[in-house]
């Protein structure tokens, strides 16, 4: 296993005549935030199943901790499911504290660790709050709490940002990189790329249950061309003849910039200059680097129904 908390290698699931995942490998290194990524009926879910030991995987093979998934690993893994699931009459200490004493946690320490984590996203005045009485964004941050209350050393979030408002949004972030840096190692599914930019060290991108993408964010910016968004008074079509552009497309329905395509290694200022030659006015020049949204579509095949920037 070496520093992999988690690897998957060659692993096929098939519903019926439904190929649901297609021979996927990844590793997940100890510490580390992994983002899991790809539109709705990627695969993702399925893939998670099959790492919980829910499901059993066709083909290939799977290790958690140098083990099969199963009872043996259980317990060092917390896990948020995408379908939330908490009992609306209990209150909420006594929901963390429950499900901390399922993974082996004792009584009193689960109390004191449901007391810390209720005071740690700011939660302290409704620990005794029925569930039901909660607003959707605090019964978020509980169902969070529910999976983190043992301190996994691999902890699997479905979705975790489903429905919350931008505050919320950016708390259970914050929570999430908390995690990380003391140590514990993140998987998480999501088709919200905005999210997995800002937290994630790799990602996986599945598409249609095969493996688009496994790296890190510039290696996905690596992956792409270059383009560069020009706006600009008078006809840009010299550009098609300048050195290291690749492509050019002229601003179509509903957009007002001419877009570049660099050829592999070619800089944005080959282009600035060649405008500055002719002396053409710009009012807007952007070469930011690719967005993982962009970097999605274009590695996706423009699969990316269900994605969110």
């Amino acid at each position: 296993m070496g520093d992999a908390v988690l690897e998957l290698e060659g692993v096929t699931k098939r519903y019926g005549d439904f190929l649901a995942v297609d021979r996927v490998s990844l590793t997940a290194p100890r510490g580390k935030i992994l983002g899991l990524l790809g539109p709705n009926g990627a695969g993702k879910t399925s893939t998670l199943r099959m790492i919980l030991g829910i499901t059993a995987p066709d083909t290939g093979s799977i290790a958690v901790f140098g083990k099969q998934p199963g009872r043996a690993v259980q317990r060092r893994i917390g896990y948020l499911p995408e379908e939330r699931g908490l009992y609306k009459r209990m209150r909420t200490r006594d929901t963390i504290v429950y499900f901390a004493m399922l993974k082996g946690v004792g009584r009193w320490r689960a109390r004191r660790r449901a007391d810390a984590l209720l005071a740690e996203l700011g939660l302290a005045d409704v620990a005794d709050r029925r569930i039901e009485a909660l607003s959707k964004g605090m019964a978020q941050k509980v169902q969070l709490m529910t999976a983190i209350a043992h301190e996994p050393e691999l902890l699997i979030l479905d979705e975790p940002f489903s429905g919350l408002d931008p505050i919320n949004q950016n708390e259970l972030e914050t929570a999430i990189r908390r995690l990380a840096k003391a140590g514990t190692t993140i998987l998480f599914s999501t088709h919200t790329m905005s999210h997995a930019e800002r937290l994630c060290d790799r990602f996986v991108i599945l598409v249609k249950g095969r493996k688009a993408f496994d790296g890190t964010l510039d290696d996905a910016r690596a992956a792409v061309p270059r383009t560069v968004k020009i706006e600009a008074e008078g006809d840009l079509g010299f550009l098609r003849g300048i050195a290291g552009v690749e492509a050019l497309a002229a601003p179509g329905e509903g957009t007002k910039h001419w877009e570049v395509t660099l050829a592999r290694g070619a800089e944005p200022q080959v282009v600035l200059a060649a405008c500055f030659e002719r002396g053409i006015k710009l009012t807007r020049f952007d070469s930011s680097p690719p967005t993982l949204h962009e970097v999605f579509v274009s590695l996706a095949g423009g699969h990316d129904e269900g994605t969110e920037p």
